[in-house]
């Protein structure tokens, strides 16, 4: 687990998601939206676009992710799943559980082809929620 943990941390450094020397990454959103499934288990549509302001922090010290929204989201890191990288996207993903010990999977991608806009996804399986971030 220490090797993954190690792992993470270096492609983290060697993308340039965070300059520093601690191993806590700041984020910024500017916007969230939402997908759900619906009674027939099939995906609605994303919800319209959220501009929200919140920081996001991913501590890779304490395996923790904090999203201070209005209600702050804390998810705890219970697995480094390994790094997806193809033409258009670099994947780091998580599996999480959250403040209510439901089990999720987070994951920060990196959209290459646009600029290397990040965005974080929140994914519980029923309903996916999705955050447009920025480095700080």
């Amino acid at each position: 687990m220490t090797k993954v943990k190690l792992y993470v941390v270096l492609l983290f450094l060697g993308v340039g998601l965070q300059q520093g020397y601690g191993q806590i990454y700041k984020f910024k959103t500017s916007g969230v939206s939402v997908l759900e499934k619906n009674e027939r288990g099939k995906w609605g549509k994303w919800s319209d676009l959220n501009l929200v302001n919140v920081l996001v922090s991913l501590d890779t010290d304490k395996s923790r992710v904090v999203i201070y929204s209005q209600i702050i989201q804390l998810f705890e890191i219970i697995e480094y799943e390994a790094t997806e990288e193809n033409d258009t996207d670099i994947v780091y993903s998580f599996t999480c559980k959250d403040n209510n010990g439901d089990d999720c999977t987070l994951s920060i991608i990196t959209r290459k082809q646009q600029d290397n806009r990040k965005q974080l996804y929140i994914n519980y399986g029923n309903r996916i929620i999705v955050y447009n971030i920025f480095n700080l």
